[in-house]
């Protein structure tokens, strides 16, 4: 599947709106493109007990997989400040990783945006070498 990269950079970006973040301020959105075409979306939501909060990449995947989809293409993902431009890329934390990594193996394409003309393109395997998955427990 051709992965529409402005597309997806800004459902990212419409996901970040829906931010839940009264403590950092820090708002991530990430659109999630699944192998059949379908966009889950996902923002990160901030509790006071810190240890709750779920980050956005995770918030989309969780979405996707409750709702029967395992495969994926692609993620993009942004964060800012509240009201600020993106200066810098925000790539997954190691937990958001790991969880991707569960699903999507070291090809999924990882958009990591500034904006929709301003982005890193890798893979999962980059950010995640030697990923720990469903093969390391086979017998």
């Amino acid at each position: 599947m051709d992965v529409n990269v402005t597309k997806l950079i800004e459902a990212a970006f419409e996901a970040r709106e829906n931010a839940y973040t009264p403590y950092s301020h820090f708002r991530v959105g990430a659109a999630l493109l699944a192998k059949n075409g379908q966009v889950f979306k996902g923002c990160n939501i901030e509790n006071a007990a810190y240890s709750v909060t779920n980050c956005a990449e995770r918030t989309a995947l969780f979405k996707a997989v409750s709702e029967g989809v395992r495969e994926f293409e692609a993620i993009a993902i942004v964060g800012s400040m509240e009201g600020q431009v993106n200066e810098l890329i925000s790539a997954p934390c190691g937990v958001c990783r790991q969880a991707l990594f569960e699903f999507c193996g070291n090809d999924l394409r990882v958009i990591l945006a500034k904006s929709t003309t301003d982005y890193l393109d890798t893979t999962l395997g980059e950010l995640l070498p030697y990923g720990f998955g469903p093969a390391n427990l086979e017998h």
